[in-house]
């Protein structure tokens, strides 16, 4: 019976690896592949290693913290594993039929939550912490997009354009009697700083997955020592690089269909960002999600974007004078707003790039001159709110999930331990 609660539940983990790499090698390398990079076998190869990397030595502290931090191990019997992992599952399989980044770890650990109210093993000092840190990464990831957006973004996308590759990065050049390493046909000296820059964010995303989320798969069969850590790891990252090169191939065909209207330089930022505060909570032993810090800072980034058109000054006389402000939407619509012809033009999105409906840069950004950024409170405030990135409702949508999924997760958890398989 043992063994064969042990095939389960390995089976089940491998499923929930298999999962998080599907996703999750779409989200980290669509950028890259879009604009002909890299290829998706090498995508997946690279998403691969780098999340073994991460889940190797900083995603250790988040197995530790699910392990055995948030209840005992001792709670883990192979029965109970099984739950846990059924539940994170679960909310893949939410995300994949309803298109919403459901968070994997926020639902693996309500499940943990209501084991530990059932058996009252819970840590709660431990859950505040968690808690805690999924309220403020958000804010965080949204007040650093913020900034970036109203400062910083104009000047970088002045001075930096990322184009679509239309044969390859490097060929080889056999003119010369021994065959030497040479740039593609058309490709430039700034494509190749794109490229390269493109591609090490992409890798930093694969080590950001595999630190976050190896602990999804396996915590709970090495709690009840099932497996070791090292093993754990292993086939976390085995299961996930098998869904990076299967059921991935179709994320990153569409290059991820929820993020093909923001530009480039936007997604890099956006990934750079979560990548970063997921790596820090990782390293501090807390589980939290990457799809929220990455979707704060895109509506941080949008909104510092769209709030360049008003000084702080003029946002001071508006609140102290209670004048209404200027009619507009501070949407992420203002990173693909059109721009007039003296100002900066917008880059390409990532969907335009994986369509091939944009092959050069635009000319003003071509004669090493760089175009001049308005500065704030000169920009058309109409212009920066002619699109809008996000439909209001999807976006609720998404928000209710993530509080919903974790505390569904906890609520049925607890159900079951209690009611159902209580030994009392």
């Amino acid at each position: 019976m043992v063994t064969a609660l042990l095939v389960v539940g390995l089976f089940v983990a491998a499923f929930v690896g298999y999962n998080i790499g599907g996703s999750s090698t779409g989200v980290a390398f669509g950028p890259a592949v879009g604009s002909r990079i890299i290829g998706k076998v090498g995508a997946a190869a690279l998403f691969t290693g780098f999340a073994l990397w991460g889940g190797w030595t900083v995603g250790r502290n988040v197995i530790e913290t699910m392990s055995e931090g948030i209840v005992p191990a001792s709670q883990f019997t192979l029965g109970s594993s099984i739950v846990v992992l059924f539940f994170a599952g679960f909310a893949l399989l939410i995300s994949n039929l309803y298109g919403v980044p459901a968070s994997t770890s926020m639902t693996a650990v309500g499940a943990i939550v209501g084991l530990g109210l059932a058996t009252d093993t819970l840590n709660e000092s431990l859950m505040f912490t968690i808690v805690s840190a999924w309220i403020v990464a958000p804010l965080l990831a949204f007040a650093v997009g913020l900034f970036i957006g109203r400062y910083l973004y104009p000047h970088m996308e002045a001075r930096l354009t990322f184009t679509r590759i239309e044969d390859r990065l490097v060929r080889i050049d056999r003119s010369g009697s021994i065959p030497r390493p040479a740039l593609g046909r058309g490709v430039s000296a700034r494509d190749v700083v794109g490229s390269l820059s493109v591609l090490l964010i992409a890798c930093y995303m694969g080590f950001s997955a595999g630190a976050s989320n190896a602990a999804n798969a396996v915590a709970p069969l090495v709690g009840n020592g099932a497996i070791t850590v090292e093993e754990g790891i292993l086939l976390a990252i085995g299961a996930i690089g098998l869904g990076g090169f299967t059921i991935a191939r179709r994320t990153l065909a569409t290059v991820g269909e929820g993020i093909t209207d923001l530009p480039i330089l936007a997604a890099l930022i956006v990934s750079l960002i979560g990548a970063t505060v997921i790596t820090v909570l990782s390293r501090l032993g807390i589980p939290a999600s990457l799809a929220v810090s990455t979707t704060s800072c895109i509506i941080g980034l949008g909104w510092g974007r769209a709030s360049r058109a008003v000084t702080v000054a003029e946002l001071a006389e508006t609140a102290v004078t209670s004048d209404p402000t200027p009619d507009a939407d501070l949407s992420t619509g203002a990173l693909i707003a059109e721009t007039s012809e003296t100002e900066v033009p917008p880059g390409p999105t990532i969907g335009e790039v994986a369509e091939g409906e944009t092959s050069a840069p635009p000319a003003s950004r071509d004669g090493g001159e760089t175009p001049e950024v308005p500065p704030i409170g000169e920009e058309d405030i109409e212009e920066l709110a002619a699109e809008s990135l996000f439909d209001p409702a999807a976006t609720s949508r998404i928000v209710v999930l993530w509080i919903l999924s974790p505390t569904l997760s906890a609520v049925g958890s607890y159900v079951l331990f209690e009611f159902v398989l209580s030994t009392g």
